[in-house]
C-alpha cells in the first residue's frame, strides 16, 4: 500500500467512530427530549439527505481541492454540529449540518484510495476500507451504548449572535457528546497528517459548468448504462438502503421482541458489524475485480433471513442471525464497491463517480427511511416490516438477474 494509506484508514476509523457514536446518542437524546419513536429513523434521514441534494457539487469539490485538507475541514464542521446541537439547535437540523460534512467528505476519501491504488490492488484496499468503516461502526455502537449508561444531569443555555433566540437544552449525555467531539478533534489531526499518495492524481477546475445538474445527471446515466459499472451501482444502491433500515429495525426488534434496554439493543446492532468484518475479509480472500458479480446470490440469503430474524424472540438464536447477516452485507458489498471505484474512474473521474455512489446509495436510504417511519407512524408490525424488506429485495435481485441474462442474450 502507498505510503500515508494507513493514516487514511486511521482519520477514516476515527471519523467513522464519532459519526456512530453520534447517532446512538442522537437516538437517546430524542427519547430524553420527548420525541416520538418514529423519530428516530428520520435523524438518519437528515443526516443522508445532504448525500443526493449535493451530489452535483461534492464530487467536482473533492477533485478541485486538496482532498486531505478538505477531509480535515469537513471533520470540524461535524464537531461544530455537535456543539451546535447542545446549544439547542434542532436534532434535524444538526444532524442535517454533520450529514453535509460526510456528504462531501465521502469523494475525498474514497478518492484518494482510488487514485493512490493500482486496480489489482483496489479489492484489498476497499477491504482494508470497509474494516475500518465497519470497524468505526462496531466500536462505534458499542461506545455509545456504553456512554448511554454513564449519565450526568446537565443544563446549558445559548444565546444566539444577535441574542433574539434562548435555547435551553437539559440532557444525561453531556460527557457523551464531549467525546464525540474529542474523536472528531483526533480525525482532524489525523486527515492533516496524509501527505501526497496518488500514483494518477485527478485535480480539475471547478468551474460553473462542471457543479450543474446538467453535467452530473449526464455522468449519472454514463455510469449506469456501463454494463459493469450498472450492475455494481445496482447493487450498492439497493443494499445500502436495505442496510439503513436493518440498523434501525434490529434496534426495534431488542427492545419491543426480545425486551432489552436501548443500550443492550446497541450491543446487538454491533453484531451486524461484527460479521460485515468478516464477510469483507472473506471477500478481500475469494473475489478479485473480474469475478465480482459471483457474489450476487449471497443476496437472495439475506432477503429470507430478515423475515426470520423478526420472528426470534430466543437471544442466543438471534446472535447468529445478525452475524450472518453481517457477513452477507460484507461479502456483498466490498467487491462490488472494488467495482465501482474502478469503472467509475475510468468512465467518469474518481470525485464525480463517488458522487454518483452517494447519491443514489443515499436516495435509496431516504426512500427507504421514509417509508419506514411512515410504517412506524401507521403502527405497522415489525414482521410485517420485515417482510416488505425481504420481498423488496428479493424482488430487486431477480429484476437484476434478468437484467443480466437479457445483456448476455
Amino acid at each position: 500500500m502507498p505510503k500515508g494509506f494507513y493514516a487514511l484508514i486511521a482519520a477514516q476509523f476515527a471519523s467513522g467512530l464519532a459519526d456512530n457514536v453520534l447517532m446512538i446518542l442522537g437516538v437517546f437524546f430524542l427519547q430524553e427530549q420527548g420525541y416520538p419513536v418514529w423519530w428516530a429513523p428520520l435523524l438518519k434521514f437528515s443526516f443522508n439527505l445532504a448525500y443526493v441534494l449535493l451530489a452535483s457539487v461534492v464530487g467536482p469539490i473533492a477533485d478541485a481541492v486538496p482532498k486531505g485538507a478538505l477531509m480535515a475541514a469537513m471533520n470540524a464542521l461535524k464537531l461544530t454540529s455537535v456543539l451546535l446541537l447542545l446549544l439547542g439547535v434542532h436534532p434535524l437540523l444538526a444532524f442535517a449540518l454533520t450529514g453535509l460534512a460526510a456528504a462531501v467528505y465521502a469523494p475525498a476519501k474514497y478518492g484518494m484510495v482510488t487514485e493512490s491504488v493500482g486496480a489489482s490492488w483496489l479489492v484489498k484496499a476497499n477491504a482494508w476500507l470497509e474494516v475500518s468503516v465497519v470497524m468505526s461502526v462496531l466500536l462505534g455502537i458499542a461506545l455509545g451504548g456504553w456512554l448511554i449508561g454513564v449519565r450526568h444531569d446537565f443544563q446549558i443555555k445559548g444565546i444566539f449572535p444577535g441574542g433574539n433566540v434562548d435555547l435551553t437544552v437539559q440532557t444525561q449525555a453531556l460527557g457523551a457528546f464531549g467525546v464525540v467531539m474529542v474523536i472528531y478533534g483526533v480525525s482532524i489531526l489525523l486527515n492533516s497528517c496524509i501527505g501526497p499518495m496518488a500514483l494518477h492524481k485527478v485535480h480539475s477546475r471547478l468551474t460553473r459548468s462542471a457543479l450543474t445538474w446538467h453535467s452530473f445527471w449526464t455522468c449519472n446515466l454514463k455510469l449506469w448504462r456501463d454494463p459493469l459499472g450498472g450492475v455494481s451501482l445496482y447493487v450498492t444502491t439497493l443494499f445500502w438502503g436495505t442496510g439503513a433500515v436493518l440498523q434501525f429495525a434490529v434496534l426495534l426488534w431488542a427492545q419491543s421482541e426480545m425486551g432489552l434496554t436501548l443500550q443492550e439493543g446497541a450491543y446487538l446492532q454491533a453484531l451486524v458489524a461484527v460479521g460485515v468484518v468478516l464477510g469483507a475479509f472473506l471477500s478481500a480472500r475469494v473475489f478479485k475485480i473480474f469475478n465480482a458479480r459471483r457474489v450476487l446470490p449471497w443476496g437472495f440469503l439475506l432477503a429470507f433471513l430478515m423475515p426470520a430474524m423478526a420472528l426470534t424472540k430466543i437471544l442466543w438464536v438471534a446472535v447468529p442471525m445478525l452475524i450472518l447477516a453481517g457477513v452477507i452485507g460484507g461479502v456483498l458489498l466490498v467487491p462490488m464497491n472494488a467495482l465501482l471505484q474502478h469503472r467509475g474512474a475510468k468512465i467518469l473521474s474518481s470525485g464525480r463517480s463517488i458522487a454518483v455512489q452517494g447519491f443514489n446509495e443515499n436516495l435509496s436510504v431516504l426512500l427507504m427511511l421514509g417509508a419506514y417511519s411512515a410504517m412506524l407512524a401507521l403502527g405497522l408490525s415489525l414482521l410485517a416490516m420485515m417482510v416488505a424488506l425481504g420481498l423488496l429485495l428479493l424482488g430487486g435481485l431477480l429484476l437484476l438477474f434478468l437484467r443480466m441474462q437479457r445483456g448476455r442474450r
